[in-house]
């Protein structure tokens, strides 16, 4: 099952970006994350894992899959017998950035899960995006330099 959703981010695609990266300060900007500790050091890279808490679920860890600087991050965890892979991709657009975060599962309960999941699953991406974008526009763009 593939989810997603876009939504028009008024601000450049570096700044949404290094949001993205920040992924300790998400619970910051989404209620749809109560915590995120990283488990290793240094930048976001394949590799990387971080334990993620959620409202009504159990702690996963996350491994990050992708990251093709200022266009797309990925990361996936073991979830009900399959794999759950969260996907952000950022664009320009003509005057800020479109972001869209997916979720895509995998495994022999994915069909039956994901079209009971499905509402929550959308909201919760909505929910995130709108998250991301408040954040984004709400950080000062750097002043030019003399």
């Amino acid at each position: 099952m593939h989810l997603a959703h876009t939504t028009h981010i008024d601000a450049p695609v570096a700044r949404v970006w290094a949001l993205t990266l920040d992924v300790e300060s998400w619970p910051d900007t989404t209620s749809t994350m109560t915590a995120i500790e990283r488990l290793d050091d240094g930048p976001l890279a394949p590799g990387s894992t971080a334990r993620v808490r959620q409202p009504a679920q159990r702690a996963r860890v996350w491994t990050v899959t992708a990251v093709e600087p200022e266009h797309r991050f990925a990361w996936a965890t073991r979830a009900l017998g399959g794999r759950l892979t969260g996907t952000h991709t950022l664009a320009a657009d003509d005057d800020g950035t479109a972001n869209t975060l997916a979720l895509d599962t995998e495994g022999r309960l994915a069909g039956v899960l994901g079209r009971l999941l499905a509402p929550v699953l959308r909201r919760s991406l909505a929910e995130e995006n709108a998250g991301f974008k408040a954040a984004a526009e709400a950080t000062p763009a750097p002043a030019p330099s003399a």
